[in-house]
This record gives C-alpha cells, structure tokens and sequence, in this order.
C-alpha cells in the first residue's frame, strides 16, 4: 500500500445508519476515523474545509460488513475455476467437468457439487468421474467440504489412501481419506495461483461491501503457507482485512508465528450434516442400511477440547472449534467447561472463544454459551440453501430435528454473541442475503430482526475479535464503511404480531432495506475501509 495524507471526505444527501443519529443524512470523515455524523443543514458547514464532497443522491450508507468465517483460496478457486454450485443433474455437474478439464494440464481443483437436489440422486461413480474429467487428476470437493470426489489419477498421487479412514474405492471420500487428497491436490496449487484466488476472494468481497474477513485455516484445510501468504497479501495490497485463525490442536506457537489472532476456526469436533459426518446423539435418518458410522464422526474427545482450551486461555489467544451436531457442541461444552476449572471461568469469558456452525443447539447447550462466554460464529444461508421441510436437513435428520437447527432467536435471548459468516465456498459471499436469510428463517420462531442480523454481520464480526468498538458508525469510530443503492428503508421485525415494518420516524430507530424475499437486493457503490476506498462502482452516463 502507498502512504498518503489524510483527506477530509464529506458524505451528504444520503441517509447514514448511525446510533448516534437515527436521521442522519451526512458523515464526515478525517482520515481513518469518522468525525462527525448528522444532518444535512449542519453538512454545509463542513463542506468548504472538505477534500472531497460526496453526494450520495439519497443512497444508504451502514458499516462495512465482516464474513466471520471464509477459506479465501478455495473460495477464489471456485470464483476462477469449476464450480458445480447450482448444477441441477448429475449429467450437468459431468458436462460441466469435461468442459473445464479439456485441454488442461497438471493438478485441477474444483467445488460444489451437491447430489441431494439431483433427479439421479446420487454423486458421479469414480468410472464417470474419470471419463468426464478425461483421466487428470481431479479434485471436487461437495459443497459442505467435508467430503470429496477425486479421480484415480489423483487418487495415485496419495499415498497410503486405501489405509485411511474414511477412504471407499469408488464412492465419495470422507475424514482422513479426503484430508489426504485434499492436500495432494492444494500442493501442487503455485504461489502464483494462490495470489489470483486471494485476490479474486477479496475483489469480490469488497464489491459487496464487506469490510473485514475472518480466514479460518488449519493443517487439515489450508496450510501455514497458504494462510502465510493471504495474509501477506492483505498487508500490503488495499482489499478487506483479513484476520486469520489456525485451527490446530495445540498449535499456539504456529498461530503466534504466523500472526493469527486464534487457535480455532475449522479445528473440527465433526464433520457436516451433508456429508453425514457431523457427530450426533442419534443417527441420521437416512444413513444407508447397515452403514458404519450413522451417527457421524467426532475426531476430538473432550478431553482434548479442554487440553486445546486451558493452553490457549493460558496464551492468551482466542481458540475456537467446528462444531455442527449435538454431540460435537456437547463435547465442545464440556472440555471448555473442563478447561475453566483449570484456569477460571473468567480467563475463559475473557477471551470469547468461539463454535463455528453450531447448528444442533438445544435449550442446555445454548444456556451453556451463555455460562461460558462463547460466541456463535454460524452461517445463516446454510438454512436458506438446506431448511425447511423439503431440504437436505430434513432428509438427513427428519423434520422434527431440522426444525430446530440454527436457533437464532433463543441464542440472541440468552444473551449469546452472534458472528455472521459465509463459509464460502460453501455458501457464496453474500451478506445481504446472509441478513434475510436470518430475519426470514425457514423456521420461524428462529427468525431474528432485520436490525439485529445486520448488527450480526457487522459488528459482531468486530466483537468476535474483541474489538467492541468497531463496525458501528459514530464519531471517533475507524470510518470502513460501505455506500448503498437500494429502495425504501423499513424496520423489519420477525413476530407477525407487530408491524412487519414501519417507517414510522417517531419510533426514532434508523431503517434498513426491505429484505423481504423475492425483492431485490443492495447494490454496492462504494467500500471504504479505514478511509481508504476499496471498491468504487463504475457508472454509466
């Protein structure tokens, strides 16, 4: 990044999302902070001293968002290369293999497939998989990343896979085996490719307004390298920040030396529901007769979550776990309850240790974030994309138990600190459709409100890591903030027994885009982090 001298921006003739002034039109910023926010006629006296004046033409001006959970190189990886996201048939995610593998050579990667919502209902068979990406070594992983299709050409390139567990000779591959031919595959990526997906990764987030990324690496998902390397990227090229953490049992030292703010993120207790591999307390209802491990797969004991806690409180480094069924949460409770006999439960708040996914929360468990002080880092769209009555949760779980995954609601009543996150690739980039997805729950006494998700994609993202003064727009405040085109802004609320909305001004709550589904979405005009414009859109005459 090149140095500058701090300019005076004055944004006017908008409306400015801002507690300390419900009917802001106007901000002011100097340098890196917010100066001033208020309203148009007290603007004038600013304009004349300002470098730049900004008339915003009645657009809506919030805080930057933060994607409190991202993998950039993979989801760069799908942004530039073969992504199956969205194929409607097995025959199409075949088409669409053959079409990208032609003519390539070396190592292909790819991602999304998702055989729940094929007529066929199944994954390609390794002999059609190897056809269709004409004998290269191929490596797809399912939309939930935690299992994967791998052609025998790369399957050749693993050594010792028939050894591990999870490893099936012509079926999809699970835990240990598909770890392997994950990192068979990511190593023979270049720097070189891996700086074009990062970049990809953090242009595409700055064009929707997100401010901040929390990157969640580890052994089994990245490398240090990998995680060496975006955040290098990040230091020294304008884009969203990057936050990394490295989710390694015990591995303090390495998140000390590669400069992450955590030991956790994807440190996984569990696998996904998708890939049948998240750890329950019964089994899945559609787990195929006779099959091993129907009721998923837990890689750490509690015992070992305690161990992983107690060193990191002890550091003073924030740890954190992947953690989707009842029994993984559970298991996370306990050895962070375990872990706060051992050090005191106030060393253990203090640092706000974090659950990734969290999705199978009853009534105890969630009363159990609140008593530990952990933050839910979970992922709205995963219920968009896999709710309701019709969607994968229910055909792996049945309704009854999917109806009670991601209870947003009960988290925010008791207290619990919400992070809003993608897990992209898993699910898109995409944080005003993160926002409905939570406010418009496929079960509905989990919906929240507008204004309550939006503040969980923002500044929860900031709490997350400790920093509770950021992602709110007042003065003194880091001024990362994002401009918007959209409609009418309302103040949306999930209980049908109140208004729906209202734009009532005495109520003095400030308004937000009408996130009602099937309506269209916020368009990003501009994304300023620290003052510096990360993304500005290009306009027509």
């Amino acid at each position: 990044m090149t140095e500058r001298t701090p300019r005076t921006v004055l944004l006017r003739g908008g409306n400015v999302y801002s507690p300390a002034d419900p009917f802001a039109t106007a901000m002011l910023i100097e340098g890196e902070q917010i100066a001033w926010v208020g309203s148009e006629g007290a603007a004038d006296a600013y304009a004349g001293i300002a470098d730049e004046v900004v008339q915003l033409d009645g657009a809506l001006v919030t805080p930057a968002f933060v994607d409190a959970h991202v993998h950039a190189t993979a989801a760069g990886l799908a942004l530039t290369g073969l992504d199956l996201t969205g194929c409607g048939s097995l025959a199409e995610a075949l088409t669409r293999i053959s079409d990208h593998t032609a003519g390539r050579s070396g190592v292909l990667i790819g991602h999304g497939w998702d055989e729940t919502g094929w007529p066929e209902g199944r994954p390609p068979t390794l002999a059609e998989l190897d056809r269709a990406a004409g004998g290269a070594p191929l490596y797809l992983s399912r939309t939930d990343v935690h299992s994967a299709l791998a052609t025998t050409a790369l399957r050749d390139l693993t050594p010792h896979l028939a050894e591990l567990p999870g490893h099936h000779p012509t079926a999809p591959l699970t835990r240990d085996a598909h770890h392997a031919v994950r990192q068979a595959a990511l190593a023979h990526l270049t720097d070189e490719q891996r700086r074009v997906a990062q970049r990809a990764t953090r242009q595409r987030a700055a064009a929707l307004g997100i401010g901040a990324l929390h990157e969640c690496a580890g052994p089994e998902i990245s490398s240090a390298h990998d995680l060496a390397q975006l955040l290098e990227l990040a230091a020294t090229e304008d884009g969203p920040e990057v936050y990394g953490y490295w989710g390694e049992l015990g591995g303090t030292a390495t998140a000390r030396e590669l400069g992450a703010v955590g030991v956790g993120g994807d440190l996984f207790v569990d696998g996904a529901l998708g890939s049948r591999t998240a750890c329950l307390h019964r089994a899945y209802q559609d787990a195929p007769e006779g099959s091993e491990g129907a009721t998923g797969a837990a890689y750490l004991t509690a015992d070992q979550i305690a161990d992983h806690v107690a060193a990191c409180t002890e550091a003073g480094l924030q740890a954190g776990f992947h953690a989707i069924g009842d029994a993984a949460v559970d298991a996370v409770l306990a050895g962070v309850r375990a872990a706060a006999d051992r050090v005191g439960l106030a060393a253990v708040k203090a640092l706000r240790h974090r659950v990734e996914h969290a999705e199978a929360l009853n009534d105890e468990a969630i009363a159990g974030f609140a008593e530990l002080g952990l933050v839910a880092s979970v992922q709205p769209a995963f219920d968009a994309a896999w709710g309701g009555p019709d969607g994968m949760y229910a055909a792996r779980l049945g309704a009854e138990r999917a109806g009670a995954l991601n209870p947003f609601a009960a988290l925010l009543r008791a207290g619990v600190p919400l992070a809003f996150g993608s897990d992209a690739p898993v699910t898109a980039l995409d944080p005003w459709g993160t926002v409905r997805a939570a406010a418009f729950h496929r079960t509905a006494e989990h919906r929240i409100s507008v204004r309550a998700a939006f503040a969980a994609h923002t500044r929860g993202g900031w709490r997350a890591l400790g920093r509770d003064q950021e992602g709110v727009l007042i003065p003194g405040a880091t001024a990362t903030y994002a401009v918007w085109r959209t409609g009418e802004l309302v103040v949306q609320a999930p209980d049908s027994r109140v208004a729906g909305w209202s734009t009532d001004p005495r109520s003095g709550t400030p308004g937000l885009p009408d996130l009602t589904p099937g309506g269209e979405l916020p368009s990003c005009l501009r994304t300023v982090v620290r003052g510096r414009t990360i993304f500005q859109a290009t306009t027509t005459g």
